[in-house]
């Protein structure tokens, strides 16, 4: 708009001059018939463009020497087409003649213009269709001819229903200015202040924006020193296609200076309300010799990003805290160039969070938004979906959390972003450096790194939402982090001890994060190091369990329940939401584990079925047996990890336990009786061996029971095996 302004502003001076030289004319003719070819001529001669009167033209000599113009059009320039350049349906223009002749006074009466159409274009090679009008030579033999010791002045300039285009095929951009009315007061070289008032109609493209704008001034004229001024400048209006209803637009200025043989403009500290948004603006003086690119200091005071939202037909988002997004303040140098918007020394403060560093934001909507941020800290639950009722009972009982598909798709960003500490649900990330590339639908969040409870995460973030159904892939990582911190944050319980470190690399698709969940699939490895797990004895589960085979009395527990771990690892392979391990591996003081199981990710359970070992450190084991070492020592004993991964239960499987044992003794009576020929062999505590068939006992000893009969003891093993078997056939 800048350019524009200044070329609109040569075009006044032209037409003044073209007016000039048309009364000129009048002077030296007066025969009707010859006026039109005359003045084309004239014109012609100075522009090389064509000018064609085709209205009625009338004069009238005294008190006024005056013209009065019909419908009259100016020619294009070479190579612009056959639209005219400029026509308008009259013009009036009144000079008093006897001021003139005896003193050398211009004095010129209201100046007329009805229906004024200005048609400016900008081919693609950046010249403009008005440039061929103001050569150096014709500016020099302006300056020349300055028509000094003459006195000037005009009553005023009327301007109505005209209508000015800019079409700058280069860039892009059009603006259409229609219904302009512009009303200027007495000028004269005497400097005197000049009342100046206007209205009009605009229309911009790219953008579809439009709207009305009321416009006044005071003008200041000092041609000795090539100065114009406006003594405040006001323009109010109403803007429409930047939000979803009209909005109210407001500019004001105490001043603005332009030294026209320096084409420099100075603007005294502007002032701007647009979306219900306050701007106060410093600008530094620039130039529009070129193109126009100005620099200001801009303040914000404080505004509503949700009341932003509303007015740009944006639906603000519903927020775990309701005040959040309730308040920003803005201030930055902001350089206005031709592509964009660049800002340095950028303060931006949201709710309680203050971001530093640079901003380029594009000025057409292909371009791309650039940023180098540092931010002290925040608090990113309080702009999350507010948590439902319910919701903490358990996985599914929220509503999913949708992928901003129609966000990512349009945006074009590059930059990056430094957080000292930023709060995602129960989890503390500091010194947060965080890098963003998203174009055509696909966002890359990388790198991504942080400290995390004592250790660190790395992580590398990919989302495309180009195609029918978004795509998300992960590749992150943690190292030594602290589990009872990291357990708390994620879990709210702190039922776990020691550090973890690991990885994942996941690849899932869907609408939402439930879908992507059930969807995902690749790799997976863990390892915690050096910890315990709060609320289960895994020692003292297999005691009680000893005991109850055995049918003893159980030990008594040791309070707290916990057990101690060096080490955890596992790796394993995801498919549709559900990780396979097949190779975990634990270390405990006492005892080795491994197994294997499945993790649904989704539904956030574990399933594990592991075998352990008891290891021979008496040192480890407390308030154990002889016969309890015995036992364990010499087992292999199953285990079952079951339940929510946030508590699993960690018990011996006891059905397992028992089916063992009653193979064992199965095993051990066969082997017995295929051996003894189904005799119980004798052992040294039983006495000795049994005589043979047809041998007399020896003296003392009693005759061999019946083959039949079976000691008492020995039923009562076989009736409990049988029991115990029919029992695990019943499961």
């Amino acid at each position: 708009m800048g350019r524009l302004t200044k070329i609109l502003a040569l075009l006044l001076a032209a037409f003044v001059a073209i007016f000039a030289l048309a009364a000129v004319a009048f002077f030296l003719f007066f025969d009707a018939n010859d006026f039109r070819d005359e003045v084309a001529t004239a014109v012609k001669d100075r522009t090389g463009r064509d000018l064609v009167i085709e209205g009625d033209v009338s004069l009238t000599f005294f008190p006024w020497l005056a013209i009065d113009v019909g419908h009259t059009t100016l020619g294009n320039a070479p190579g612009f087409g056959d639209k005219p350049f400029a026509e308008f349906d009259r013009a009036k223009l009144s000079v008093r003649l006897l001021p003139l002749l005896l003193r050398q006074e211009i004095g010129i009466n209201a100046a007329e213009l009805e229906a004024l159409k200005l048609s400016l274009e900008v081919n693609r090679g950046g010249i403009g269709n008005w440039e061929d009008l103001f050569s150096r030579d014709d500016a020099a033999k302006e300056k020349d001819d300055s028509g000094e010791g003459r006195a000037i002045a005009v009553a005023g300039v009327d301007v109505d229903n005209a209508t000015i285009s800019y079409d700058d095929r280069k860039s892009g951009d059009s603006y259409r200015l229609r219904e302009v009315r512009l009303r200027l007061g007495r000028i004269s070289d005497e400097g005197q202040p000049v009342p100046a008032s206007g209205s009009f109609l605009f229309e911009v493209q790219p953008g579809d924006i439009s709207g009305n704008l009321d416009v006044e001034t005071v003008l200041s004229f000092d041609l000795g020193k090539s100065l114009v001024t406006f003594d405040g400048f006001s323009a109010a209006g109403v803007v429409e296609g930047i939000a979803n209803s009209p909005t109210r637009l407001q500019v004001e200025t105490d001043g603005i200076e332009i030294k026209t043989d320096e084409q420099r403009a100075t603007v005294q500290p502007l002032a701007m309300t647009v979306l219900g948004i306050d701007i106060k603006a410093d600008v530094e003086p620039f130039s529009y010799a070129g193109a126009i690119e100005p620099v200001a200091v801009i303040k914000t005071d404080a505004f509503s990003p949700r009341s932003v939202m509303t007015l740009l037909d944006i639906e603000a988002p519903e927020t775990a805290d309701p005040v959040a997004l309730s308040r920003v303040i803005i201030d930055a140098k902001a350089a206005f160039k031709e592509n964009a918007v660049d800002m340095t020394g950028v303060t931006i403060k949201l709710d309680d969070t203050t971001f530093k560093g640079t901003l380029a934001v594009p000025r057409q909507s292909t371009g791309s938004y650039r940023f180098n941020l540092d931010a002290d800290q925040i608090d990113l639950n309080r702009y999350m979906e507010p948590v439902e009722a319910g919701a903490r009972g358990g996985a599914g009982a929220s509503t999913p959390v949708e992928i901003p598909s129609d966000l990512i798709r349009p945006l074009n960003a590059r930059g990056n972003l430094r957080v000292s500490t930023a709060l995602l649900g129960g989890m503390t990330f500091e010194n947060v450096v965080l890098g963003l590339n998203t174009a055509n639908g696909r966002m890359r969040i990388h790198p991504v790194t942080a400290g995390l409870f004592g250790g660190s995460y790395s992580g590398d973030v990919n989302i495309d939402v180009a195609g029918k159904t978004p795509v998300i892939a992960v590749d992150e990582k943690v190292q030594n982090v602290n589990l009872a911190d990291l357990a708390q944050g994620m879990f709210g319980k702190k039922n776990i001890t020691g550090t973890i470190s690991g990885g994942f690399k996941l690849t899932g698709r869907g609408n939402d994060m439930a879908a992507v969940q059930r969807s995902l699939g690749g790799n997976m490895s863990f390892q915690l190091n050096d910890g315990t797990y709060e609320g289960t004895d895994i020692w003292y589960e297999l005691r009680r369990a000893r005991a109850l085979l055995k049918g003893g009395e159980a030990p008594t527990p040791q309070l707290p329940a916990r057990t101690r771990f060096s080490s955890v690892r596992a790796t394993g392979v995801v498919t549709n939401g559900v990780m396979r391990n097949d190779d975990l591996m634990a270390e405990l003081p006492f005892m080795q584990m491994s197994g294997r199981g499945d993790v649904d990710l989704a539904a956030a359970t574990v399933n594990y079925s592991l075998t352990a070992r008891v290891l021979e450190r008496p040192e480890s084991l407390q308030n154990m047996t002889e016969a309890e070492l015995k036992d364990f020592t010499r087992a292999v004993i199953p285990l079952k990890i079951t339940g929510p991964i946030t508590s699993p239960s960690v018990k011996p499987d006891v059905q397992a336990l028992l089916r063992k044992r009653v193979e064992d003794e199965i095993k051990e009576r066969v082997v017995d009786r295929l051996l003894g020929g189904g005799k119980k062999t004798p052992t040294p505590e039983e006495g000795a061996a049994v005589p043979a068939e047809g041998e007399t006992p020896a003296e003392g000893e009693a005759p061999p029971a019946a083959e039949t009969e079976k000691p008492p003891e020995e039923k009562d093993v076989e009736d409990e095996l049988k029991d115990k078997l029919k029992d695990l056939l019943r499961r």
